[in-house]
């Protein structure tokens, strides 16, 4: 199921890179998609690799006045002023690559900063992932779907799906014609809040 819509201008998109290579074909795959966005809608690209960004610390029992360092803020008000999230990265491991979890994990840490709203304004956004994998079977990404599935319900987001597409080798990701074909319309579709599965069969029940 589609919109009748396309996002309109209030909507605003940030896109986290967490490939631990340039121009992946994530990325390349990401961008395809992104073209087909309307042009009044922001976009912000975000290169993981590219921030001094150190592994996530879990204080929140140990040191309550932890100061954010520049870059873990200006990376936290990007994404609070996101109102649609992209995580775009390659399938590692039937996963998320490194750089991307650890992304995720400190959205733990945002949550629990003393007097934070982090849950509350992130409610109600969007979240999406775009990935790349070298199996033609796109079942075998379904951890990652699971895993931005389940960070979306925790949060009150909706979830729009991950885009996935077939490619190994640099910039392959091109001759997945299917793949190109599902990024034009990736992003213009209905994406629905998400909900853990016990909350499916609670609403069925």
């Amino acid at each position: 199921m589609t919109l009748d819509e396309t996002p309109g201008p209030d909507r605003s998109f940030l896109f986290v890179l967490g490939s631990s290579r340039a121009d992946g074909n994530s990325e390349i795959l990401a961008r395809a998609a992104a073209e087909h966005l309307p042009s009044d809608v922001p976009q912000r690209w975000v290169d993981l690799n590219e921030l001094t960004l150190p592994d996530f610390q879990d204080g929140r029992h140990e040191d309550a006045d932890r100061r954010a360092g520049e870059v873990e803020e200006l990376l936290r008000r990007a994404t609070l002023e996101a109102t649609d999230i992209v995580i775009v990265s390659p399938l590692y491991w039937y996963s998320l690559s490194a750089q991307a979890k650890r992304y995720l994990d400190y959205w733990s840490g945002w949550l629990n900063v003393p007097g934070s709203d982090f849950k509350e304004r992130m409610a109600g956004g969007t979240l999406w992932g775009v990935t790349a994998l070298a199996h033609e079977e796109h079942e075998v990404a379904d951890g990652l779907v699971t895993g931005l599935s389940h960070s979306a319900a925790y949060l009150r987001m909706r979830f729009g799906g991950v885009l996935t597409g077939t490619a190994s080798r640099p910039g392959r990701i091109r001759a997945d014609e299917q793949a190109m074909i599902r990024a034009k319309t990736f992003f213009h579709q209905e994406a629905p809040l998400a909900r853990f599965p016990y909350e499916e069969a609670d609403a069925v029940a």
